[in-house]
Protein backbone atom coordinates (compact mmCIF):
# COMPACT_ATOMS: atom_id res chain seq x y z
CA UNK A 1 0.00 0.00 0.00
CA UNK A 2 0.98 3.37 -0.85
CA UNK A 3 1.50 6.34 1.86
CA UNK A 4 -1.24 8.47 -0.02
CA UNK A 5 -3.30 5.76 1.89
CA UNK A 6 -2.73 7.43 5.13
CA UNK A 7 -4.21 10.59 3.88
CA UNK A 8 -7.65 8.67 3.23
CA UNK A 9 -7.72 7.63 6.53
CA UNK A 10 -6.92 10.98 8.24
CA UNK A 11 -9.46 12.39 5.83
CA UNK A 12 -12.28 10.36 7.37
CA UNK A 13 -10.77 10.76 11.17
CA UNK A 14 -10.98 14.72 10.64
CA UNK A 15 -14.56 14.99 9.77
CA UNK A 16 -15.02 17.12 13.14
CA UNK A 17 -15.79 20.73 12.77
CA UNK A 18 -12.75 22.53 12.60
CA UNK A 19 -13.66 25.57 14.35
CA UNK A 20 -11.18 28.37 14.61
CA UNK A 21 -10.41 28.84 18.74
CA UNK A 22 -11.77 27.89 21.87
CA UNK A 23 -13.06 30.27 24.54
CA UNK A 24 -10.52 31.16 27.61
CA UNK A 25 -13.40 30.57 30.04
CA UNK A 26 -13.34 26.66 28.63
CA UNK A 27 -9.62 25.95 28.19
CA UNK A 28 -10.18 22.26 26.65
CA UNK A 29 -13.89 23.29 24.58
CA UNK A 30 -12.98 21.26 22.45
CA UNK A 31 -13.74 18.11 24.92
CA UNK A 32 -16.93 19.74 27.03
CA UNK A 33 -18.61 20.01 23.33
CA UNK A 34 -18.21 16.62 22.17
CA UNK A 35 -21.76 16.27 21.61
CA UNK A 36 -21.65 18.11 18.82
CA UNK A 37 -19.05 16.16 17.16
CA UNK A 38 -19.13 13.03 16.36
CA UNK A 39 -17.84 10.42 18.77
CA UNK A 40 -14.35 9.82 18.96
CA UNK A 41 -13.27 5.97 19.18
CA UNK A 42 -11.99 4.20 22.37
CA UNK A 43 -8.86 4.02 23.85
CA UNK A 44 -8.63 0.72 22.80
CA UNK A 45 -9.90 0.81 19.04
CA UNK A 46 -7.64 3.69 19.25
CA UNK A 47 -4.54 1.46 19.58
CA UNK A 48 -5.98 -0.92 16.85
CA UNK A 49 -6.36 2.08 14.40
CA UNK A 50 -2.89 3.54 15.03
CA UNK A 51 -1.08 -0.05 14.39
CA UNK A 52 -3.54 -0.53 11.00
CA UNK A 53 -2.09 3.53 10.05
CA UNK A 54 1.21 2.43 11.11
CA UNK A 55 1.38 -0.73 8.78
CA UNK A 56 0.91 1.23 5.76
CA UNK A 57 3.84 2.79 6.16
CA UNK A 58 6.76 1.03 3.94
CA UNK A 59 9.39 -0.21 6.33
CA UNK A 60 12.14 0.78 4.21
CA UNK A 61 15.83 1.19 4.69
CA UNK A 62 17.13 4.74 5.90
CA UNK A 63 17.44 7.22 2.97
CA UNK A 64 20.19 9.01 4.10
CA UNK A 65 23.40 8.87 6.36
CA UNK A 66 23.87 6.04 8.91
CA UNK A 67 24.03 4.93 12.26
CA UNK A 68 26.06 3.80 14.72
CA UNK A 69 25.30 0.34 15.98
CA UNK A 70 24.97 -0.78 19.70
CA UNK A 71 28.77 -0.67 20.48
CA UNK A 72 29.45 2.62 19.46
CA UNK A 73 29.12 5.56 22.25
CA UNK A 74 27.44 8.41 21.90
CA UNK A 75 29.34 11.70 22.64
CA UNK A 76 26.00 12.68 24.58
CA UNK A 77 26.24 10.30 26.66
CA UNK A 78 27.66 10.89 30.13
CA UNK A 79 30.65 9.01 29.80
CA UNK A 80 29.88 7.49 33.43
CA UNK A 81 26.95 5.15 31.40
CA UNK A 82 29.17 3.77 29.35
CA UNK A 83 31.35 0.64 29.86
CA UNK A 84 34.86 0.04 28.55
CA UNK A 85 33.74 -1.82 25.52
CA UNK A 86 31.37 1.39 24.43
CA UNK A 87 28.66 -0.51 25.17
CA UNK A 88 25.93 1.73 26.94
CA UNK A 89 24.26 1.00 30.09
CA UNK A 90 20.49 1.03 29.57
CA UNK A 91 19.58 0.19 33.07
CA UNK A 92 22.26 3.12 34.27
CA UNK A 93 21.40 5.39 31.38
CA UNK A 94 17.57 5.23 31.99
CA UNK A 95 17.89 6.01 35.69
CA UNK A 96 19.84 8.75 35.25
CA UNK A 97 17.31 10.25 32.78
CA UNK A 98 14.63 9.64 34.78
CA UNK A 99 16.61 11.16 38.13
CA UNK A 100 17.14 14.36 36.34
CA UNK A 101 13.94 14.63 34.88
CA UNK A 102 12.38 14.48 38.42
CA UNK A 103 14.62 16.80 39.69
CA UNK A 104 14.17 19.64 37.38
CA UNK A 105 9.98 18.76 37.07
CA UNK A 106 10.24 19.25 41.01
CA UNK A 107 12.33 22.51 40.59
CA UNK A 108 9.37 23.72 38.68
CA UNK A 109 6.85 22.73 40.17
CA UNK A 110 8.64 24.36 43.80
CA UNK A 111 8.70 27.85 41.28
CA UNK A 112 4.96 27.53 40.23
CA UNK A 113 3.82 26.70 43.77
CA UNK A 114 5.81 29.55 45.81
CA UNK A 115 4.35 31.72 42.92
CA UNK A 116 0.41 30.60 42.81
CA UNK A 117 0.59 30.55 46.88
CA UNK A 118 1.80 34.04 47.14
CA UNK A 119 -0.04 36.82 48.94
CA UNK A 120 -2.60 38.19 46.05
CA UNK A 121 -0.82 41.75 47.17
CA UNK A 122 2.38 40.60 45.66
CA UNK A 123 1.25 39.50 42.87
CA UNK A 124 0.91 35.95 42.20
CA UNK A 125 1.65 34.44 39.07
CA UNK A 126 3.19 37.72 38.73
CA UNK A 127 6.39 37.14 40.27
CA UNK A 128 7.19 34.48 37.72
CA UNK A 129 8.42 35.40 33.89
CA UNK A 130 5.78 35.81 31.28
CA UNK A 131 3.10 35.17 34.24
CA UNK A 132 0.21 34.66 31.75
CA UNK A 133 1.90 31.41 30.30
CA UNK A 134 1.50 29.84 33.81
CA UNK A 135 -1.69 30.57 33.82
CA UNK A 136 -2.39 28.94 30.49
CA UNK A 137 -0.10 26.05 31.29
CA UNK A 138 -2.00 25.20 34.91
CA UNK A 139 -5.43 25.51 33.58
CA UNK A 140 -4.38 22.99 30.63
CA UNK A 141 -3.09 20.79 32.69
CA UNK A 142 -5.25 20.51 35.18
CA UNK A 143 -8.28 20.34 32.60
CA UNK A 144 -6.71 17.02 31.07
CA UNK A 145 -5.85 15.84 34.22
CA UNK A 146 -9.72 16.51 35.72
CA UNK A 147 -10.78 15.00 32.80
CA UNK A 148 -9.17 11.83 32.05
CA UNK A 149 -7.43 13.44 28.69
CA UNK A 150 -4.07 12.88 30.07
CA UNK A 151 -1.80 9.86 29.25
CA UNK A 152 1.32 8.28 31.65
CA UNK A 153 3.56 9.15 32.72
CA UNK A 154 1.41 11.44 35.21
CA UNK A 155 0.71 13.90 36.18
CA UNK A 156 0.86 16.03 33.00
CA UNK A 157 1.64 19.30 35.04
CA UNK A 158 5.60 20.11 34.38
CA UNK A 159 5.54 18.03 31.61
CA UNK A 160 5.22 18.39 27.95
CA UNK A 161 1.67 16.53 28.38
CA UNK A 162 0.83 12.81 27.09
CA UNK A 163 -2.85 12.44 25.88
CA UNK A 164 -5.74 10.58 24.66
CA UNK A 165 -5.14 9.98 21.14
CA UNK A 166 -1.98 10.99 20.51
CA UNK A 167 -1.58 7.86 18.23
CA UNK A 168 -3.94 9.55 16.17
CA UNK A 169 -2.99 12.89 15.92
CA UNK A 170 0.81 10.92 15.04
CA UNK A 171 -1.13 9.41 12.11
CA UNK A 172 -2.50 12.50 10.68
CA UNK A 173 1.11 14.26 10.95
CA UNK A 174 2.55 11.16 8.75
CA UNK A 175 -0.32 12.17 6.61
CA UNK A 176 0.80 15.69 5.78
CA UNK A 177 2.49 15.87 2.22
CA UNK A 178 5.43 17.91 4.05
CA UNK A 179 5.95 14.84 6.06
CA UNK A 180 6.07 12.05 3.00
CA UNK A 181 8.16 14.28 1.05
CA UNK A 182 10.55 15.38 3.59
CA UNK A 183 14.33 13.08 4.35
CA UNK A 184 15.31 14.67 7.71
CA UNK A 185 12.46 15.31 10.23
CA UNK A 186 14.05 16.78 13.60
CA UNK A 187 11.23 15.33 16.65
CA UNK A 188 11.28 16.57 20.55
CA UNK A 189 12.25 13.45 22.95
CA UNK A 190 9.00 13.94 24.74
CA UNK A 191 6.26 10.66 24.94
CA UNK A 192 3.35 12.15 23.39
CA UNK A 193 5.63 12.68 19.93
CA UNK A 194 6.90 9.15 19.94
CA UNK A 195 4.79 7.76 17.65
CA UNK A 196 6.06 10.34 15.86
CA UNK A 197 9.21 9.82 16.07
CA UNK A 198 8.19 5.55 14.93
CA UNK A 199 6.53 7.16 11.74
CA UNK A 200 9.02 8.84 10.82
CA UNK A 201 11.76 5.74 11.59
CA UNK A 202 8.72 3.48 9.73
CA UNK A 203 8.74 5.79 6.76
CA UNK A 204 13.11 5.38 6.11
CA UNK A 205 13.45 8.79 6.97
CA UNK A 206 16.52 10.03 8.88
CA UNK A 207 14.78 10.98 12.70
CA UNK A 208 17.00 13.85 14.20
CA UNK A 209 16.30 14.01 18.24
CA UNK A 210 17.85 16.08 20.85
CA UNK A 211 18.89 14.67 24.06
CA UNK A 212 16.44 15.52 26.81
CA UNK A 213 16.47 18.95 28.01
CA UNK A 214 19.87 19.20 26.16
CA UNK A 215 21.40 17.85 29.52
CA UNK A 216 24.33 15.83 28.29
CA UNK A 217 24.64 16.49 24.68
CA UNK A 218 23.16 18.28 21.30
CA UNK A 219 21.31 16.43 19.03
CA UNK A 220 21.37 12.63 17.39
CA UNK A 221 20.58 11.25 14.08
CA UNK A 222 18.99 8.08 13.25
CA UNK A 223 17.87 5.90 10.31
CA UNK A 224 16.31 2.75 10.15
CA UNK A 225 19.21 1.08 8.46
CA UNK A 226 20.82 1.66 12.21
CA UNK A 227 18.52 -0.09 13.61
CA UNK A 228 17.96 -4.10 14.04
CA UNK A 229 15.19 -5.84 13.03
CA UNK A 230 12.17 -5.70 15.68
CA UNK A 231 14.06 -2.69 17.46
CA UNK A 232 12.21 0.19 16.11
CA UNK A 233 10.14 1.26 19.20
CA UNK A 234 12.96 0.91 21.32
CA UNK A 235 14.97 3.10 19.42
CA UNK A 236 12.14 5.68 19.42
CA UNK A 237 13.08 6.15 23.25
CA UNK A 238 16.04 7.97 24.64
CA UNK A 239 17.94 4.89 25.72
CA UNK A 240 17.15 3.74 22.07
CA UNK A 241 18.80 6.99 20.40
CA UNK A 242 21.73 6.83 22.66
CA UNK A 243 22.44 3.33 21.29
CA UNK A 244 21.93 3.15 17.88
CA UNK A 245 22.20 7.51 16.66
CA UNK A 246 24.65 9.32 15.61
CA UNK A 247 25.60 12.62 17.62
CA UNK A 248 25.82 15.84 15.33
CA UNK A 249 28.57 18.73 15.94
CA UNK A 250 27.32 22.35 16.80
CA UNK A 251 29.11 22.55 12.81
CA UNK A 252 27.80 19.99 11.28
CA UNK A 253 26.14 20.75 7.71
CA UNK A 254 22.90 18.99 7.94
CA UNK A 255 19.48 20.11 6.05
CA UNK A 256 15.99 19.60 7.91
CA UNK A 257 13.07 19.22 6.53
CA UNK A 258 10.74 19.16 9.04
CA UNK A 259 10.56 20.59 12.51
CA UNK A 260 8.29 18.68 15.21
CA UNK A 261 7.54 20.58 18.53
CA UNK A 262 5.64 19.32 21.88
CA UNK A 263 3.73 21.76 23.25
CA UNK A 264 1.06 21.96 25.94
CA UNK A 265 -1.33 24.84 24.50
CA UNK A 266 -1.40 26.53 21.26
CA UNK A 267 -3.31 29.11 19.38
CA UNK A 268 -4.77 27.97 16.04
CA UNK A 269 -5.24 31.79 14.50
CA UNK A 270 -1.71 32.75 15.35
CA UNK A 271 0.46 29.67 16.07
CA UNK A 272 2.04 30.53 19.10
CA UNK A 273 2.76 27.63 21.35
CA UNK A 274 3.64 27.33 24.83
CA UNK A 275 5.91 24.73 26.20
CA UNK A 276 6.54 23.57 29.84
CA UNK A 277 8.22 26.73 30.37
CA UNK A 278 11.99 25.61 30.34
CA UNK A 279 12.39 27.09 27.04
CA UNK A 280 14.24 24.07 25.18
CA UNK A 281 12.26 24.05 22.41
CA UNK A 282 13.43 27.55 21.61
CA UNK A 283 17.06 26.72 21.81
CA UNK A 284 17.19 23.58 19.52
CA UNK A 285 15.37 26.23 17.07
CA UNK A 286 18.00 28.38 17.42
CA UNK A 287 20.66 26.47 17.39
CA UNK A 288 19.66 24.61 14.36
CA UNK A 289 19.01 28.03 12.68
CA UNK A 290 22.90 29.24 13.42
CA UNK A 291 23.98 26.26 11.91
CA UNK A 292 21.47 26.42 8.83
CA UNK A 293 19.97 23.62 9.49
CA UNK A 294 16.68 24.83 9.09
CA UNK A 295 15.28 28.82 7.26
CA UNK A 296 12.00 30.46 8.81
CA UNK A 297 10.63 28.26 5.83
CA UNK A 298 10.84 25.06 7.64
CA UNK A 299 7.48 23.88 8.79
CA UNK A 300 7.04 23.46 12.17
CA UNK A 301 4.56 21.05 13.47
CA UNK A 302 3.00 20.01 16.76
CA UNK A 303 0.76 16.90 17.81
CA UNK A 304 -2.07 18.07 20.59
CA UNK A 305 -5.39 16.61 22.13
CA UNK A 306 -8.28 18.78 20.67
CA UNK A 307 -8.37 20.71 24.57
CA UNK A 308 -4.94 22.21 23.74
CA UNK A 309 -5.69 24.20 21.09
CA UNK A 310 -6.89 27.77 22.82
CA UNK A 311 -7.45 31.14 21.75
CA UNK A 312 -6.40 33.43 24.39
CA UNK A 313 -2.50 33.07 24.05
CA UNK A 314 -1.90 36.91 23.43
CA UNK A 315 0.52 37.19 20.29
CA UNK A 316 1.18 40.45 21.56
CA UNK A 317 2.90 39.23 24.84
CA UNK A 318 5.40 37.07 23.16
CA UNK A 319 9.11 36.98 23.37
CA UNK A 320 11.50 37.28 20.03
CA UNK A 321 12.54 33.63 20.38
CA UNK A 322 9.37 31.79 20.86
CA UNK A 323 8.76 29.21 18.41
CA UNK A 324 5.33 29.48 16.44
CA UNK A 325 3.88 26.32 14.68
CA UNK A 326 2.48 26.43 10.76
CA UNK A 327 0.40 22.70 11.24
CA UNK A 328 -1.59 21.78 14.02
CA UNK A 329 -2.36 17.82 14.23
CA UNK A 330 -4.87 16.56 16.82
CA UNK A 331 -6.68 13.31 17.25
CA UNK A 332 -9.80 15.15 14.86
CA UNK A 333 -8.00 17.50 12.24
CA UNK A 334 -5.39 19.12 11.04
CA UNK A 335 -5.21 23.05 11.51
CA UNK A 336 -2.67 25.17 8.66
CA UNK A 337 -2.27 28.44 10.78
CA UNK A 338 -2.63 31.20 8.25
CA UNK A 339 -0.76 33.82 9.36
CA UNK A 340 1.35 32.08 12.23
CA UNK A 341 3.62 35.00 14.32
CA UNK A 342 7.16 35.07 12.94
CA UNK A 343 10.10 32.60 14.29
CA UNK A 344 13.57 33.62 15.55
CA UNK A 345 16.44 33.74 13.61
CA UNK A 346 18.36 31.79 15.93
CA UNK A 347 19.52 32.35 19.71
CA UNK A 348 18.87 36.11 21.07
CA UNK A 349 21.87 36.07 23.47
CA UNK A 350 21.10 39.15 25.17
CA UNK A 351 17.83 37.20 26.50
CA UNK A 352 19.69 34.20 27.71
CA UNK A 353 20.44 34.67 31.45
CA UNK A 354 23.86 33.25 32.69
CA UNK A 355 22.35 31.04 34.95
CA UNK A 356 20.51 29.48 31.86
CA UNK A 357 23.74 28.99 30.33
CA UNK A 358 25.17 27.37 33.15
CA UNK A 359 22.86 24.66 32.42
CA UNK A 360 23.44 23.78 28.73
CA UNK A 361 26.98 22.44 27.90
CA UNK A 362 26.23 23.18 23.94
CA UNK A 363 25.42 26.23 24.46
CA UNK A 364 28.50 27.30 25.94
CA UNK A 365 30.39 25.71 23.34
CA UNK A 366 28.11 27.62 20.90
CA UNK A 367 29.03 30.91 22.71
CA UNK A 368 33.02 30.21 22.28
CA UNK A 369 32.68 28.73 19.03
CA UNK A 370 30.83 32.41 17.77
CA UNK A 371 33.24 34.53 19.96
CA UNK A 372 36.22 32.53 18.77
CA UNK A 373 34.66 33.30 14.80
CA UNK A 374 33.78 36.83 15.57
CA UNK A 375 36.24 38.26 17.83
CA UNK A 376 33.86 39.67 19.64
CA UNK A 377 32.03 38.69 23.18
CA UNK A 378 28.56 38.13 23.09
CA UNK A 379 26.24 40.18 25.17
CA UNK A 380 24.79 38.72 28.19
CA UNK A 381 21.04 38.50 29.37
CA UNK A 382 19.66 39.63 32.64
CA UNK A 383 20.06 37.44 35.51
CA UNK A 384 16.94 35.42 36.56
CA UNK A 385 16.14 33.47 39.39
CA UNK A 386 16.17 29.24 38.40
CA UNK A 387 14.94 26.75 40.14
CA UNK A 388 16.64 24.78 43.15
CA UNK A 389 18.48 22.35 40.85
CA UNK A 390 19.72 25.51 39.08
CA UNK A 391 20.90 27.10 42.01
CA UNK A 392 22.87 24.22 43.36
CA UNK A 393 24.44 23.80 39.80
CA UNK A 394 26.09 26.74 40.64
CA UNK A 395 26.70 29.82 38.08
CA UNK A 396 30.30 27.83 36.56
CA UNK A 397 28.61 24.56 36.17
CA UNK A 398 29.56 22.81 33.01
CA UNK A 399 25.67 21.27 32.26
Amino acid sequence: PSLSALALISASLATASAFCGLPASAPCAAHAARSRLPSLPSRHSMHNQHNKVFSLIPQTRGLRGGGAGVSRAMSGVPQDTVDGGGVIDEEKYEEERLRKDQEAMKAMQQVMERASNAREEDGGFHNLRNPWKWEIRKRVWDYMEANDIARNPRPVHHRIPNFEGAELAAAQLCSLPEFQSAQVVKVNPDTPQKEVRFGVLSSGKTLMAPQPRLRTGFFSTLTRGAVPEGAVREACTSVGMAKYGSPVDLEEKIKVDLVVVGSTAVCPKTGARIGKGEGFAELEYGMLRWMGAITDKTLVVTTVNDCQVVDDIPSGELVKHDVSVDVICTPTRIIRVEKPVPKPEGIYWDLLSPEKLSQVRVLQKLKRIIEAQTGEKLPTGPTEKLPPLAERNGPNARG
